[in-house]
């Protein structure tokens, strides 16, 4: 988690990873004029702010490459596009339902319990919103009187989106409690009030007895346990950072939310998770995956693959992986890739009698593949946390992708061998001509991605733009396969899908900071201190490790979490940094859509019309050569570092 969104007109219960149909609850009586009015405020501002800052980055490349005059002042304008599109667009994408959550367990329950878990959860996006509001309004107060280097504007207007933001999420919580059973919501109200109380009453009592271990423990568990409950990651992470701010006795936290106002700690470390300019890369990739989508560039990479390869033992399945490895070098977002080749494929797999539920596992195992094809979110969220090159990252991964398609494809001609899976004619020369015609100018994207970063025509941000640009022309002037209203319905879409990723990265980088706190890292190294002594040893602990956490997180958190705890400590083993990170990112494609906790294994369920159960019986065999590709990556180093050595980046 993942990172990332469902095709247009989906919804998917449970699901984890965003959607760009709206689930959201009809509003409560005298709310729909508000209502309306935050959407009409909400959408306009985030489309300001997208298309505002792609303008300017892109304009950038132009001058510099043309005039040599480069904006030196564009740092500024894009920490403040990158707060708006987190907190405005994070608070839209969960007014829209589309935040990242897990419902598994909860799914399971007797009515009576899911409707108090469900007033639950609202509960506590108030009580966590509210808090980050007070430490917002903080925050602004405390950089009131500081200065940019570059604009000479306040600091302080960098923080109301984030005042912004959580203004309309406490609206929209209410919004959501007065839709739900009144006496649900007042009883569970009144017991968690009742609570808070007796825990405010009796703090210099209890706090006493709190250790770093217990404070530890406690963090985790606020995290983790309102996971289960259907509370979006997002907030869980904040929830565990509140929980440890208060039991860890942080003097400004004491007391209550009349003290959480007092301190700043908390909107500004989430503040700083997203205030690296490199992150504008995200949404630009996610809306070259909108374009790729709308505009026709997905289908008719596919229909080339299917040209080359639906004649060979395997089929549409092989056609399915080799289709994600090319189209996951044109979006960074691996459910995007997912919807693209999966909505297209899925009528022709029916067609041909192909069995669906293999199909989803297949369609899911290839996600994983392409988590390194660059470009790549996770690649991206990685570089930006740590001192790796996204450039680096983005050549090292193109090799060790391509062995774990491999193994994939391998898989898939035994099974061809026992199972249904009908070859398709070998397309005549004509159609495949014309088919192969019609996938060069898509073709050239990955190109002039890598090509741009490795040349240092530009930085991977700036590269980004070029995509989304490239898109554009592609679909909108020379396909004529892009109108004006699915644009603007995609830019929308993109906002909200990357506000939903950025404010999880905000949340995480809260997270980080209390786990660094809770000397979380220290016990880490001392957990994995038996196997610095073999590498072998702590590299499939890792391994397992990120596949968990990245299950139960979604992905990106764990990753933005755990990726500076670890490389540190491979580098100490003697691991490359560089080959260490790419096994992470494919360890964190695992647990993401690993069945039954992976969340985006239920986009791909929703995708291909699957049920979870039947398909995640058939991704057993799948999983298990996923873990021998990772396997062969982590003990193969060469497949990692020989194009960045080539290149001169692996250093």
């Amino acid at each position: 988690m993942d990172d990332s969104p469902h095709p247009p007109g989906l919804a998917v219960e449970g699901a984890a990873a965003p959607q760009t149909a709206s689930r959201r609850l009809e509003p409560a009586p005298g709310f729909r004029r508000l209502d309306l009015a935050i959407d009409g405020f909400l959408q306009p501002v985030l489309a300001v702010a997208l298309l505002g800052e792609l303008v300017l980055v892109f304009c950038n490349i132009l001058t510099r490459s043309l005039l040599g005059i480069s904006f030196q002042w564009a740092n500024e304008p894009a920490e403040l596009a990158l707060s708006i599109i987190a907190f405005l667009g994070g608070t839209f994408a969960y007014r829209r339902g589309e935040h990242a959550y897990i419902r598994v367990l909860l799914r399971v329950l007797p009515g009576g319990l899911q409707r108090i878990c469900h007033a639950l959860s609202e509960l506590i996006v108030l009580v966590t919103s509210l808090a980050v509001g007070l430490s917002a309004i903080a925050l602004f107060q405390s950089r009131w009187d500081v200065v940019t280097a570059t604009l000479g504007i306040r600091a302080c207007w960098y923080v109301l989106p984030v005042i912004a933001g959580m203004l309309v999420l406490i609206v929209t919580a209410i919004e959501r409690l007065l839709v739900q059973d009144k006496l649900t919501v007042s009883v569970t109200g009144g017991v968690l009030i009742a609570g808070l109380l007796v825990l405010g009453a009796t703090h210099d009592t209890w706090q006493a007895w709190i250790t770093a271990d217990a404070a530890l423990t406690l963090t985790l568990s606020l995290f983790l346990l309102p996971l289960l409950i259907g509370l979006p990651v997002g907030f869980a992470l904040l929830l565990g950072t509140l929980g440890h701010l208060v039991a860890g006795g942080t003097s400004e936290f004491v007391g209550g939310l009349a003290a959480w106002g007092r301190s700043s700690i908390l909107s500004q470390t989430m503040m700083a998770g997203v205030g690296n300019f490199v992150l504008l890369a995200l949404p630009f990739f996610v809306f070259a995956a909108v374009i790729m989508n709308e505009g026709g560039i997905s289908l008719r990479l596919v229909r080339f693959v299917q040209t080359l390869a639906g004649h060979v033992r395997g089929g549409l399945f092989q056609v399915m992986v080799i289709s994600m490895y090319l189209v996951s070098g044109l979006s960074g977002s691996k459910v995007a890739d997912v919807a693209a080749v999966g909505s297209v494929m899925r009528d022709m797999l029916r067609k041909e009698g192909y069995d669906l539920e293999q199909a989803t596992a297949v369609l899911a195992a290839s996600a994983v593949m392409g988590e390194t094809v660059p470009p790549s979110i996770p690649m991206l969220v990685l570089g930006s946390v740590t001192t790796l090159s996204i450039g680096s990252l983005f050549i090292a991964g193109v090799i060790p992708a391509a062995v774990v398609g491999l193994c994939l494809m391998v898989l898939i001609y035994f099974q061809s061998r026992r199972g249904h899976m009908r070859r398709l004619p070998r397309a005549p020369f004509v159609q495949m001509a014309k088919a192969s015609l019609g996938a060069v100018l898509p073709l050239l994207m990955p190109v002039i991605l890598l090509g741009g970063i490795t040349t240092g025509v530009g930085t991977p941000t700036e590269v980004s733009s070029f995509a989304v640009v490239y898109g554009l022309v592609v679909a909108g002037l020379l396909y004529q396969e892009l109108g004006l209203r699915p644009l603007l319905k995609g830019v929308i879409d993109c906002a909200a899908i990357s506000g939903m990723i950025l404010f999880i990265l905000a949340a995480a980088s809260s997270f980080a900071w209390t786990l660094t706190m809770a000397l979380f890292p220290q016990k880490l190294v001392e957990l994995l201190t038996s196997a610095h002594q073999r590498e072998w040893v702590f590299m499939v602990a890792s391994i397992v490790l990120l596949i968990v956490t990245g299950s139960i997180l979604e992905g990106l958190p764990a990753l933005l979490i755990l990726a500076p705890i670890l490389l540190p400590i491979a580098a100490q083993v003697g691991v490359s940094q560089l080959h260490y990170g790419i096994v992470l990112v494919i360890a964190m494609g695992i647990g993401a859509f690993a069945p039954p906790v992976g969340a985006c294994f239920y986009v791909t369920c929703a995708i291909c019309g699957t049920t979870l159960e039947r398909s995640a019986r058939a991704m057993i065999p799948y999983l298990i050569v996923l873990f021998v590709g990772i396997l062969l990556v982590a003990f193969v180093p060469w497949f990692t570092l020989y194009l960045p050595t080539k290149f001169h980046l692996a250093g």
